[in-house]
């Protein structure tokens, strides 16, 4: 009986020495997560990543919060001064470089080589390195291509534009043909948001220029931006409702979503948009890589967003936080995520494009020339101003308004353009001053 007992002590400490590891492994506490992901399939995809991770893992709790891309950067700017931050969270490229200058987010260079760091796209993780250190990890990315109507082109007989020049006649023929029913092509210029930014930046990198130099000076007096500030207000004045003057990007993306603009400049969202809203118009939606100042000029890399996800340096809990990266990374999440808006959101893993799961997509199929068009200008792009790498003088360059304002003036209260844009470079420099 004595050995017995004894064999069933030893049998006991050793079950004891064998369960404790895995208890010490196990997840437990509480985390938030922000994100900007507020549409209805990309919502709940994510919400059912982190419903099955609290199911598998049962002591964690993660608290879901959503908010506008706009809200999203009040809120963790004047969270920071607070204290009021999440664990984790969605970010734009810009928003990273602040975090980073922030001392506020941690680095992500272990939890990259424990997914696959060669998995992978290089660009991305480039953008988000700063000294050699890597401080998010990309979700997903998309690049901005020239949206167009076939059916449009060939009731007027029109090539695809491959110059601003060109973009500018046909615009025009719709914009007359039409007669007030399709615009040929809107332009937004709305304060509170950096649609401004972005056109002007579009006819600036043609031209082999940036809104944002080498050494962090703005670039809105070159001989390319004025020529670019010019075209963009005589397309509004030809081509664009009066309206438009305010438009920020969801009332810019909704007119082509409708049928009502001919030319648009967007990412693969394109696709998702029309469906809901003109469903009709499907067959007759593509895309193109953006105009030249001329036939012969060299292709040049154009904005591409690589929207990734960060970890607050305050987080209490951030292996929590990487355990779920890593569980939304699965094929059972991930495919289900991008296959939301298909085409737009491209994936950040190289490996995807051929994965069965994912080409098995009716959209990812019916669009593939699209797809094949973002994807390439995509490997050559970066976000607005961060063409010589990651600065904070970029995330001021597209969120005050500066260029939107500039616009404005020159179109309402009759400013020349010279003028004004002297006045914007002037105040973005001045904005720059602040980060020394």
């Amino acid at each position: 009986m004595k050995k017995l007992v004894t064999l069933l002590l030893c049998l006991s400490i050793l079950l004891s020495a064998m369960i404790m590891p895995a208890m010490a492994d196990e997840l437990e506490g509480e985390i938030v997560f922000w994100h900007s992901f507020s549409q209805g399939p990309r919502l709940e995809t994510i919400q059912k990543a982190a419903d099955d991770f609290m199911a598998a893992n049962p002591k964690v709790k993660i608290t879901i919060e959503t908010f506008s891309w706009g809200d999203f950067y009040t809120k963790w700017t004047t969270g920071f001064s607070s204290g009021n931050l999440p664990d984790m969270s969605s970010a734009l490229p810009n928003h990273v470089v602040e975090m980073i200058d922030y001392d506020a987010i941690i680095p992500m260079d272990p939890l990259i080589d424990e997914i696959g760091r060669d998995r992978f796209n290089p660009a991305p993780l480039l953008e988000m390195t700063k000294d050699g250190v890597c401080y998010a990890v990309p979700l997903y990315s998309h690049a901005q291509v020239m949206w167009y109507r076939k059916d449009l082109l060939e009731k007027y007989d029109l090539e695809v534009p491959k110059t601003w020049d060109e973009l500018k006649v046909a615009a025009d023929t719709i914009t007359k043909g039409e007669n007030g029913e399709v615009y040929g092509c809107s332009v937004p210029f709305g304060i509170g948001d950096l649609m401004a930014t972005r056109y002007l930046n579009f006819y600036v990198r043609s031209a082999g220029e940036t809104l944002l130099t080498e050494d962090g000076k703005a670039n809105i007096t070159s001989q390319a931006a004025i020529d670019g500030i010019k075209y963009w207000v005589q397309m509004y004045k030809d081509n664009s409702p009066a309206d438009s003057i305010n438009f920020k990007v969801l009332d810019q993306a909704t007119l082509y979503y409708q049928g009502k603009n001919a030319f648009d400049f967007n990412s693969g969202f394109q696709i998702g948009g029309v469906e809901a809203n003109s469903p009709q118009l499907l067959d007759y939606i593509d895309c193109a890589p953006m105009p030249k100042l001329t036939v012969d000029s060299e292709i040049l890399g154009n904005e591409t967003s690589n929207i990734p996800m960060v970890i607050w340096k305050n987080s209490k809990n951030p292996q929590i936080c990487e355990a779920f990266i890593k569980f939304l990374y699965q094929d059972d999440y991930y495919i289900p995520f991008l296959h939301s808006v298909p085409v737009g959101m491209l994936s950040a893993f190289v490996d995807t494009a051929s994965n069965p799961a994912y080409l098995a997509n009716e959209k990812v199929q019916k669009y593939q020339h699209a797809m094949e068009v973002i994807s390439t200008t995509m490997q050559s792009g970066t976000a607005i101003g961060m063409e010589y790498g990651p600065k904070p003088q970029a995330g001021l360059l597209t969120s005050q308004n500066v260029i939107e304002t500039m616009f404005q003036n020159i179109i309402i209260n009759n400013v020349d353009v010279e003028t004004a844009a002297q006045e914007a470079e002037d105040t973005l420099n001045e904005l720059f001053e602040t980060l020394n």
